[in-house]
């Protein structure tokens, strides 16, 4: 059985690839792997986390605390660690928004300490892509530090971890969301360890099967008018990936629309999908929407209708807010509920998400998606039983 570490936790959505494995089209456990602890600080996301993965210690701390007397107290082999997976807070790093070299963009030097105690066999760290053009302090890329250290963690040439970087795609994997990350995979210098990434499971080609679309992530998921929820299923699953969410949920949780106003409910009218913030300006430049909802704010994307045939774009926290990034649902006059946000990124129907509908939405948009982690532990298993043998 495999040993796993899970720093930044969050709600679980890289937990959750390691925790389950696909059977049948239907999650069942996963017997190959063991957690030993996780980690999680937002007093909302624990609440999820626990919810979900009871079975799962979990230190309810910052990072910064957890010390090698603590792990020591709670009586953890810290020579006994296979992997560390987890990821740092990106919001400094990404591109959306103030790029700042703050105490969040440093949380690395945490992870990278807690390495240095537990000494596994190796790590998966997972961040934006924005990280690869991240600067510090002295105007140097923050991935030159982060490969230094990994490249020499113990000094003296005690080990140290062989790097393996590459930018991933969720929906390369079967999850309906066009989303890029960056996985920095650790394995020891001092093990003979053969880590190979994932290869695609969906794509364009005839060899792989087509990408899943917004249309077959949520089309089952009843209609929803202004301020309107709903807890019922009113429909069966239409194909495959539904019923996989689906399995065993007998009740719709989270699926509400906000309550908009006059402004927000014509823009939405308008806009049509693929388009945003720039054809709205568009239309009333030429005269066919009134002056009044000019758009002077935001990004282009802003206000912007997601395709119904094609994978979503990227999920974030604000999935839920029409005026933020690209989230309006694609046939209907709203953004899109969490439920809606969860699905496309992989979430089951049961799994539960906790705290505002901001807080439930911050835990949908930062997390690895459960289909992709999945792939990922395939490649950790293969990974450490190969040295094994």
């Amino acid at each position: 059985m495999i040993n796993i570490v899970d720093l930044f936790s969050g709600a679980g959505g890289l937990t959750f690839g390691f925790y389950y494995r696909m059977w049948g089209n239907k999650f069942v456990k996963n017997k190959k792997f063991r957690f030993i602890f996780a980690n999680e600080y937002d007093l909302n996301a624990i609440q999820a986390f626990r919810y979900n993965f009871p079975q799962i210690p979990l230190l309810e701390c910052s990072i910064e605390n957890i010390t090698k007397e603590m792990l020591d107290n709670l009586g953890i082999v810290h020579n006994n660690i296979d992997i560390v997976i987890g990821g740092p807070p990106c919001q400094s790093y990404s591109t959306v928004g103030k790029r700042q070299y703050d105490q969040r963009a440093r949380m690395y030097e945490e992870y990278i300490r807690l390495l240095d105690i537990l000494r596994p066999r190796m790590f998966i760290f997972e961040n934006v892509t924005g990280i690869l053009t991240m600067k510090n302090d002295n105007n140097e890329p923050v991935l030159n530090d982060i490969h230094k250290i990994f490249d020499d963690i113990h000094g003296n040439g005690n080990f140290g971890y062989n790097i393996h970087q590459k930018v991933l795609n969720a929906k390369d994997y079967g999850v309906p969301q066009s989303r890029e990350r960056v996985f920095i995979v650790g394995t020891r210098k001092d093990l003979n360890l053969n880590w190979v990434f994932p290869q695609r499971t969906h794509g364009d080609d005839n060899k792989l099967k087509d990408y899943l679309t917004v249309a077959d992530a949520i089309s089952d998921l009843p209609a929803l008018e202004n301020g309107e929820g709903e807890t019922h299923y009113l429909f069966e699953p239409q194909n495959d990936y539904q019923f996989l969410m689906r399995y065993k949920s007998q009740e719709l949780y989270d699926h509400i629309n906000g309550l908009n106003g006059e402004k927000i409910l014509a823009v939405m009218n308008a806009v049509i999908q693929g388009e945003g913030k720039a054809y709205i300006n568009s239309l009333v430049e030429n005269g066919d929407l009134d002056g009044r909802y000019y758009l002077t704010s935001g990004y282009d994307n802003t206000y912007g209708r997601l395709w119904w045939d094609r994978p979503s774009t990227t999920i974030t926290n604000s999935l839920g807010t029409p005026s933020a990034l690209r989230c309006i649902h694609p046939l209907q006059n709203r953004a899109l509920t969490t439920r809606e946000g969860a699905r496309l990124q992989s979430f089951p129907d049961w799994f539960r998400f906790f705290g505002n509908k901001y807080n439930k939405n911050s835990q949908v948009g930062n997390a690895v998606p459960p289909l992709l982690a999945m792939e990922l532990s395939k490649g950790v298993y293969r990974c450490l039983n190969e040295m094994e043998g």
